[in-house]
């Protein structure tokens, strides 16, 4: 019996505290096992989480763009099955990498530790892609955060599948007519 093994990683993403992560992974002639989450791989990298609050698992149909959202939450992202491009937009007006965008591919096994007020979204690449979210923070309706137009051309976000903004099977009305980067900077400014 072969026996591939992938251990546990983390990669800086060009977002503060925006962390790319690789699970263990093992796989031989039957399939593969995947850690989703091992606290003490986080802590011996030297990233101590709070406990997870929620857990939520969003199945969405190829093309579909959800977000970007930055609530006052940290999030640990995946995906379960599929693959999906997330897009992360950092929202801190206090951060040194305010503004900044960073794209990853998740997959089965790859993750992303998003920190609160970095706003959080996806396109899913294949059918019925299941990304989970792993919140600090139970989520409530109205709580404190910001959400951002994930199609605002001033973001630079290259989305791999086409977006018809007025089909709301690919975005909702919500995530379509958020707010601007330009309108939030002006906000977190004024």
């Amino acid at each position: 019996m072969t026996v591939e093994i992938v251990d546990f990683e983390l990669a800086e993403a060009g977002i503060a505290g925006l962390l790319v992560v690789t699970v263990k992974q093992v796989t031989d002639e039957r399939g593969t096992v995947r850690e989703l989450f091992r606290r003490s791989a986080f802590e011996r990298a030297g990233v101590h989480l709070a406990p997870f609050q929620q857990i939520n698992v969003t199945e969405s149909r190829r093309g579909a763009v959800r977000g970007l959202h930055a609530e006052a939450m940290a999030k640990l992202v995946t995906v379960a099955h599929g693959e999906v491009f997330g897009a992360y937009v950092d929202l801190r007006p206090q951060s040194p990498t305010f503004g900044r965008v960073h794209t990853a591919v998740l997959r089965p096994g790859v993750q992303v530790l998003v920190p609160s007020g970095v706003a959080n979204g996806f396109q899913s690449l294949t059918d019925a892609s299941q990304y989970a979210y792993c919140f600090d923070a139970e989520w409530a309706p109205a709580m404190p955060g910001l959400a951002l137009c994930p199609l605002d051309p001033e973001l630079g976000i290259e989305w791999p599948l086409p977006v018809d903004r007025d089909d709301p099977g690919q975005i909702s009305v919500k995530d379509r007519d958020a707010p601007s980067f330009a309108s939030i900077r002006e906000g977190l400014q004024s």
